[in-house]
C-alpha cells in the first residue's frame, strides 16, 4: 500500500512523516528504508504474526508494509510552478490513497500561510493545486488523442470521455465525482492516474489537550469530519507533535505514555485503519518455520489471486488452499489439532480469503 501525504506548510505534514515512519520501523521491528529523501517504509503493526511467530518458533517475522511519499508543502499556484510543490506532485500520481494533513490548532508560534486557522479553506486550497495538475494531464491526452481520432474509432470515443471529463473540471469539479459509464472508459479513467480521483484520508492535526476525546470538542475537527462525510473521505485525529515525542520511545514507554493521555492507540494505528478502512483492504497470513508473514489484499479476493501475491507461479499453477482462521489456530495451538476439530479445511478457485485466514497455497507448474 503507497499513500502520499499532502497539506500546506506549516499544517504538521513533515512532522507527522518523519514520526510515523520513525515510529512504525521501530514497533515492528522493520527496517525503515528511505528510497529517496521524502519516501519511506512502514511496517504496519500486526500483533498476530508475532504471536504465529512464537508458535511456529519461526526464523523471520515479515509484516505488510505501507510505503509514505511526503509531499513538499503545496502552496496557491504550486501546479504552476509556485513552491516546491509542483516537481512532486508527479510523485504521488502512483499512490493508492492521500493522507491530506490540516491544520486545526491555534499556536501564535507556527504561522499559517494565510495568516488564519481554517481547514476547509486548505482543503480548498490543496484540491484546486491537484485539480489544476489533473486538468493539465487530461489536456496533454486531449491532444495526443485527437490526432488519431480522425482515423481510430476508440481514440474517438476515447476523446469523447477526455472532453467531457475537462469540461467536469474546469467547472472546478474533482475527478472522483465524474460519472464515467462503461467498461472501456473505466479502464481509461483509471490510466489517467487523476490525483482528484484518489481516496482521502483527512488528518486532522489538534493540540495534544484535544487528544483524549478524538477531537469531539474541536470546532475545526467537526467541519472537517462533515466535509468528509460528503465525499467519502476517513478522518483520523492526529497530534504530530505528540507522534514525534512517541516515536523516540519503545513499546512499552509508548503504551504507558498513550495510556497517560487516555489513549489506547497511536496514530499510526488510526492511520492505518483508515486506510485499510477507505480502500477495503484485509491481511492474509503464512506461517511456518522459515517465515511468518502479513499480506495485504483486498476483501472479496479469490484464494488464487491471493495466491498470486506471494508469487505469479502460485497463482498459475493453483491446486487448493489449506486455510484455517487465526483464532482458531491460535486458541488450538497446532494447524494438526485444528484439522482434528474440523475448523481447518482445504479450499478451491472460489473461496473468498477473509481477513486473518492463515493460508498454506498447494501449487504445481
Amino acid at each position: 500500500m503507497k499513500l502520499g501525504i499532502v497539506g500546506l506548510p506549516n499544517v504538521g505534514k513533515s512532522t507527522l512523516f518523519n514520526s510515523l515512519t520513525k515510529a512504525g520501523a521501530e514497533s515492528a521491528n522493520y527496517p525503515f528504508c528511505t528510497i529517496d529523501p521524502n519516501v519511506g517504509v512502514v511496517a504496519v503493526p500486526d500483533e498476530r504474526i508475532v504471536k504465529l511467530g512464537e508458535l511456529y518458533h519461526t526464523k523471520k517475522v515479515t509484516p505488510a508494509v505501507i510505503e509514505f511519499v511526503d509531499i513538499a508543502g503545496l502552496v496557491k499556484g504550486a501546479s504552476k510552478g509556485e513552491g516546491l510543490g509542483n516537481q512532486f506532485l508527479a510523485n504521488i500520481r502512483e499512490v493508492d490513497a492521500i493522507v491530506h494533513v490540516v491544520r486545526c490548532f491555534e499556536d501564535s508560534n507556527i504561522v499559517h500561510v494565510d495568516g488564519s486557522i481554517d481547514p476547509l479553506r486548505d482543503i480548498e486550497t490543496i484540491n484546486m493545486e491537484l485539480l489544476f495538475s489533473d486538468i493539465e494531464i487530461i489536456e496533454r491526452r486531449i491532444a495526443k488523442t485527437a490526432k488519431s481520432a480522425k482515423n481510430d474509432k476508440a481514440a474517438a470515443k476515447e476523446l469523447v470521455l477526455l472532453e467531457a471529463l475537462k469540461a467536469h473540471m474546469d467547472e472546478m469539479k474533482l475527478a472522483k465525482t465524474f460519472n464515467v459509464e462503461g467498461e472501456e472508459e473505466e479502464a481509461w479513467f483509471k490510466e489517467y492516474n487523476l490525483l482528484t480521483a484518489k481516496p482521502v484520508i483527512y488528518a486532522a492535526n489538534v493540540a495534544d489537550s484535544d487528544l483524549a476525546d478524538d477531537g469531539a470538542s474541536n470546532a475545526q475537527v467537526a467541519k472537517v469530519r462533515e466535509y468528509a462525510k460528503t465525499e467519502g473521505s476517513e478522518v483520523f485525529v492526529i497530534c504530530a507533535q505528540i507522534e514525534e515525542e512517541i516515536a523516540e520511545l519503545d513499546d512499552d514507554e509508548k503504551a504507558e505514555f498513550l495510556e497517560g493521555l487516555g489513549l489506547s492507540e497511536s496514530g499510526l494505528d488510526k492511520l492505518i485503519k483508515a486506510s485499510y478502512s477507505l480502500l477495503g483492504l484485509i491481511s492474509f497470513l503464512t506461517a511456518g518455520e522459515d517465515e511468518c508473514r502479513a499480506w495485504t489484499i483486498k476483501k472479496g479476493t479469490k484464494a488464487p489471486q491471493a495466491a498470486g501475491k506471494i508469487h505469479t507461479d502460485f497463482e498459475r499453477g493453483f491446486i487448493r488452499a489449506e486455510v484455517v482462521a487465526y483464532d482458531d489456530l491460535i486458541s488450538l495451538g497446532s494447524i494438526a489439532a485444528a484439522k482434528e476439530k474440523g475448523v481447518a479445511g482445504l479450499e478451491g478457485k472460489d473461496y473468498v480469503v477473509k481477513d486473518g485466514d492463515v493460508i498454506l497455497f498447494r501449487f504445481n507448474v
